[in-house]
């Protein structure tokens, strides 16, 4: 444990430790937004949560008039706006244990030593405790190493001063909290949103969000359009990206969408992949699909996954035969190889909190083998899409496939400690193998690892994976595999939560090109001109976004989890950064001239409704602060913000075009900012 003396050059804001101290130190501006002198003093405070019951208090503890202060220790700050109401010592208490397992790695009962309530942990020796009455009550106290004093207490702030910190995952305590959560858990923040966040707290506006209808379909869209009887499109791209983007844009259910569209780039089903007739109603059916099982059972999930007509195109399911000795026909391993690899338990054993289980030799254990892949491909067999001969149209794009017996394997198939006998019947073997693979171990740490990366951090912690893991394997209910569980641990976990993120160098994650400009249209209220979405394929990277959703190059989506980029601090730092895989200096051109277009409401299609920010353009800081919140969560640098609104300020507020140009201008700026393009 550091020794701390020193205070740091200031004070950070209020927000509980970070569940690892990344390094400190600065990883440039696309990772290490707010890195500043105090990331030294944070590392520092980080180490705060280590006290609790079990054992006789010292008497060194009653020094208390001895006690010098270093609130920087636990980055003690006053909070934006009023605290609800005052944490008391347990609170505080239980809030270190669950926030820094790491540091208390025991639940220890409070125990009382008049003036004191306080908590000992023996591992590391630290106490924590709390002045109960006195001219010092409700002074927080800390006494052994992580204080650097263990003759003297060190006073770190009061009760009064952690309210955010302690009730983090329950109250946003500004606007900007609500925010910066709505960032993580929708696909855009509205005031609206963020008053719901505010008046409700997060846990009952989350509860509020799971029971919220699901919103109507893309396929239903498609058949509003008449394209399920227009024969263009049997063989056509009509309306392929219109069904999506309308969905991500305008669906109600914003929860909702933002976890089917992190679904999507872990079950990854991309246009160029699948063959036939009426791929847009295919896609259609494939995020009707996700979104309808986003909040539910993963096993369920996973079956409909297997049977969906889009991945049996995609990964050779659809027509997958049994083996033919006479003619050397062997199943396809398309889906069987990648069912494992990349939909339920990955390429190595895990460890409960994600990180690879080592076997005698300090080497990764593989999850599977080569003859398992085999054995499982003849359990895929037998099925195809439910096309009855002579039926015209799409619907078979949405129903489940159908087994046909005669062409599935009757051999016997052993995998992952499981053997189907021969000939077992294709549903039940089915079952078997989804039943099996829903079951592994793997599961939650590997699915939970990659929704933390799509909806929080690049970067989380193992504590962090292990909390969203023990979720996965029961939501507190007994019941494993509820991915509304899932969704809640992740977005109310203390590493989610916590305000010491914005200033941690390896917190956070480089925004998706596509998702910058659904949150653009979601903030600011755009619509479709001629009410198609008309938007298309963005993937040109030179000249449009480099992403389109629905578009992935292949299975392993737009870019890989463990991604990192070569020749960088980040991968010096051995951390990861999987969305700048689609980052390269063409893209990061192109998009930002592709938004300035439709920030700038000069896209064919797409129109923003800025009533809100041009009845504020005559006040440029107000303008800025407005957009900020929208767009950032109040997160720009005191130097950004002060040079938008400077360019802001350089043009005229005396005309209707002046006023515009204001707004665009702020818009695209921040958009435009490191402190928007890394969501911390």
């Amino acid at each position: 444990m550091p020794h701390i003396d020193e205070p740091a050059v200031r004070e950070p804001p209020a927000a509980g430790p970070a569940a690892t101290t990344p390094p400190a130190r600065e990883l440039g501006p696309s990772m290490a937004l707010g890195t500043s002198p105090i990331v030294g003093a944070l590392t520092a405070a980080a180490l705060l949560s280590a006290c609790g019951g079990g054992g006789r208090l010292p008497a060194a503890f009653s020094r208390t008039a001895e006690a010098p202060t270093r609130r920087q220790i636990l980055g003690v700050a006053a909070a934006s706006d009023a605290p609800l109401r005052v944490p008391t010592a347990t609170e505080l208490m239980d809030w270190a244990e669950r926030a820094h397992p790491q540091f208390f790695p025991t639940t220890e009962p409070d125990q009382r030593s008049a003036p004191y309530v306080y908590r000992h942990y023996p591992g590391p020796d630290n106490y924590l405790g709390v002045s109960e009455t006195g001219a010092d009550a409700g002074t927080v106290y800390l006494l052994g190493p992580v204080s650097g004093h263990s003759t003297v207490p060190v006073a770190v702030g009061r009760l009064a001063d952690y309210a955010t910190q302690v009730f983090a995952t329950q109250t946003a305590f500004s606007d900007a909290q609500a925010a910066r959560f709505l960032a993580q858990a929708t696909l855009g923040p509205t005031d609206a949103a963020i008053a719901d966040v505010r008046r409700l707290g997060y846990t009952a506006w989350l509860a509020q969000e799971f029971a919220r209808p699901v919103s109507p379909g893309n396929w239903d869209w498609l058949v509003g359009k008449g394209l399920d009887t227009n024969p263009d499109a049997r063989n056509s791209a009509i309306g392929v990206d219109g069904q999506v983007w309308q969905r991500l844009i305008t669906a109600p259910d914003s929860l909702r969408q933002r976890v089917t569209a992190a679904l999507a780039e872990i079950f990854v089903v991309g246009f160029d992949g699948i063959s036939g007739p009426y791929k847009q109603f295919k896609l259609a059916a494939w995020w009707d699909l996700l979104a309808s099982h986003a909040f539910g059972s993963y096993r369920r999930l996973l079956e409909a996954v297997t049977l969906n007509a889009a991945m049996g195109s995609y990964l050779n399911t659809a027509g997958n035969q049994k083996e033919n000795a006479g003619t050397g026909r062997l199943p396809d391993e398309n889906y069987a190889r990648e069912v494992m690899q990349l939909f339920s338990i990955g390429l190595v054993v895990l460890e409960p909190d994600g990180t690879p289980r080592l076997d005698g030799s300090g080497r990764p254990i593989e999850t599977y083998t080569q003859d398992m892949v085999t054995q499982l491909a003849r359990v895929f067999t037998g099925w195809n899409v439910d096309l009855p001969r002579g039926e015209a149209g799409p619907a078979f794009a949405r129903r489940p496939m159908v087994l046909n017996a005669a062409l599935h394997s009757p051999l016997a198939a052993s995998f992952l400690g499981t053997t189907v006998p021969a000939n077992t019947p294709g549903a039940t073997a089915l079952a078997m193998a989804l039943d099996t693979l829903a079951a592994h171990p793997n599961v939650g740490p590997f699915i939970g690892r990659q929704l933390i990366q799509r909806l929080v951090t690049s970067n989380p912690s193992p504590a962090y994976v292990r909390r969203v893991a023990a979720a996965f394997a029961d939501n507190g209910a007994g019941v494993r595999g509820d991915l509304s569980a899932v969704v809640r641990a992740v977005l109310l976990d203390e590493e989610a939560r916590s305000d010491l993120g914005l200033v941690a160098p390896a917190f956070g994650k480089l925004r998706e090109p596509m998702l910058r400009l659904v949150h653009w249209a979601r903030s600011f209220k755009a619509t479709s001109k001629g009410g198609d979405w008309a938007i298309g394929n963005t993937s040109d990277a030179a000249t449009r976004l480099g992403q389109s959703p629905l578009r992935s190059p292949s299975v392993f989506n737009y870019f890989r989890p463990g991604y990192v980029p070569a020749g960088t601090e980040i991968a010096e730092s051995g951390l990861v950064a999987p969305e700048f895989q689609l980052a390269n200096e063409s893209s990061v051109a192109g998009s930002l001239n592709y938004l300035r277009n439709v920030v700038g409401n000069s896209h064919a299609d797409l129109q923003a409704d800025y009533a809100a920010e041009l009845a504020l353009a005559g006040d440029a800081a107000a303008l800025l602060a407005r957009v900020e919140l929208l767009l950032c969560a109040d997160q720009l640098q005191a130097s950004t913000r002060s040079l938008i609104q400077g360019a802001i300020e350089s043009l005229s507020a005396g005309t209707a075009a002046g006023r515009a140009g204001r707004v665009h201008t702020a818009v695209l700026l921040v958009m435009a900012s490191p402190e928007y393009q890394v969501q911390k």
